[in-house]
């Protein structure tokens, strides 16, 4: 008997593709992966749902404390762009404040001049422009530093000689050649003084 005469065997469809044909055998295993791999996997097989839920809860927590920093984070950005534009507006007068002082020293050179000189028309005027110009200042919170009799301060006086002065404890702000002036907390120019210091012993 030939093979196209034999008959099918036992168990045997003759309507099914033949169990030995590659093709067959490769497609049935093609199927049977793509039906196990629906649903989420792990190296050790699918997740059951639980896993599923508390693996999503994680991602949904991880979202949240990402959301919560990223609104921390631009609420203290708006914080210090806030003080920033606060402190600049404070201090914006301290360039022109600093730029006018010359010119105010000049002037009070030139008042002090012409009182010696007994022109006192002149430096009642003068006066009235000085006291003008401090009050226009000290609106900006531009003041002088009060420096004559004072302990010397690094942070405000700039001291130009010391001077020998048995009536003030040694340290001491004795003389001012040139006032200083600060803005607030600020210090746009240290005054010019003299220091102090014990006299030598005899």
């Amino acid at each position: 008997m030939n093979e196209s005469t034999r008959k099918p065997g036992n168990g045997e469809n003759p309507d099914s593709p033949r169990s030995a044909d590659p093709y067959f055998e490769s497609g049935a295993a093609g199927v049977a992966s793509a039906e196990g791999g629906a649903g989420a996997r792990t190296n050790d097989g699918p997740l059951s749902v639980d896993d599923e839920i508390a693996q999503l809860r994680r991602e949904r927590d991880d979202y949240r404390d990402q959301a919560l920093r990223g609104r921390a984070e631009f609420a203290n950005y708006q914080k210090r762009t806030k003080q920033q534009t606060e402190t600049d507006r404070i201090y914006a007068a301290g360039s022109l404040a600093r730029d006018l002082l010359e010119p105010f020293d000049n002037l009070t050179r030139a008042t002090e001049a012409l009182r010696a000189s007994g022109a006192e028309g002149i430096t009642a005027g003068l006066d009235m422009v000085q006291k003008q110009l401090l009050e226009i200042l000290a609106k900006h919170g531009v003041e002088p530093i009060d420096a004559q009799g004072h302990p010397f301060d690094p942070n405000l006086h700039d001291a130009i000689l010391q001077q020998p002065d048995p009536e003030h404890p040694e340290g001491t702000v004795v003389a001012e050649f040139s006032k200083g002036y600060k803005i607030r907390d600020r210090v746009l120019r240290p005054s010019k003084v003299a220091v102090s210091v014990k006299p030598p012993s005899r």
